[in-house]
């Protein structure tokens, strides 16, 4: 996670959060009054955005001394402490929103992600993240599945062509899609087709694309497809496929399994400061 724009995402955030200063805090604390705080667990479950509690309390207030006492990707047991904070109280007491939000939002993908490999249980097939993502945390929502034991499809439209149902429709077909795209990237994009039949899945592997996406397929489906595809084609299913059906995707022979209810439906892990 890059922490220059982290830095720059948290104090947009703190500038929404704040506004003017924070009345309440400010008017019970004075400046020079200090404190400390922990933040702990109150579930099970996988950290995420370790970097993100010292990162915002030093924008607010350099002084702010931060203790960790778990990594990104730890397993979290209730009542488990996280880190310390300590410093002014008043901005430990604005910061703590703003912190919270980050670590419960990461921490829920991470654990979601996680109990999601599990359940596929295969040593072939990975499970990745997909762009269903909220504007302007998709930085930190993907950094949160590779927490979790996942890995990141493309972070967005500019670092892969993934040519779709409606591109292939407008250009005629999956050949007339790639053979137009080859002709303006360059040899370092990777290209993507999503597929939905067997004709489809054939075409796309004589146009000699990089990945084939098997979209909305059952895994006896996508089993047949696997069986069309060269070795050299990476293959990803995608598309309906929830957390109580991965298993039955583990032996279909797929190389990725792109979830997007990791990120756009996740459930927040319970965490909180307390002094």
């Amino acid at each position: 996670m890059n922490d220059v724009k982290l830095k720059q995402l948290l104090e947009s955030f703190f500038i929404e959060d704040i506004g003017e200063g924070d009345v309440t805090s400010v008017s019970i604390f004075p400046s020079d009054k200090r404190g400390k705080a922990k933040v702990y667990a109150k579930e099970n479950g996988i950290f995420a955005g370790s970097s993100i509690i010292g990162i915002a309390y030093s924008i607010l207030d350099p002084t702010i001394e931060v203790t960790l006492y778990k990594k990104d990707g730890d397993q979290l047991q209730k009542g488990e402490v996280l880190a310390t904070v300590e410093g002014p109280i008043a901005k430990l007491l604005t910061g703590e929103r703003i912190v919270l939000n980050l670590l419960q939002r990461m921490s829920g993908i991470a654990t979601a992600t996680n109990h999601a490999v599990h359940l596929l249980n295969s040593q072939h097939t990975r499970i990745c993240d997909t762009r269903k993502t909220v504007p302007g945390l998709r930085m930190l929502d993907k950094y949160a599945v590779t927490c979790g034991g996942g890995f990141n499809h493309r972070f967005g439209l500019y670092d892969g062509v993934m040519i779709k149902d409606n591109h292939i429709a407008f250009c005629g077909s999956i050949t007339n899609a790639v053979k137009t795209v080859r002709e303006k990237v360059g040899q370092m994009v990777k290209i993507e087709v999503e597929t939905e039949t067997r004709d489809q899945v054939i075409e796309a592997v004589n146009a000699n694309v990089d990945i084939i996406m098997f979209d909305n397929r059952t895994p006896d489906e996508i089993r047949g497809f696997v069986e069309l595809v060269p070795k050299y084609i990476i293959t990803e299913a995608s598309g309906g496929i929830t957390m109580e059906a991965i298993h039955e995707y583990g032996n279909t022979g797929v190389d990725y399994i792109s979830l997007g209810f990791l990120t756009h439906s996740v459930k927040a892990l319970d965490i909180s400061l307390q002094v």
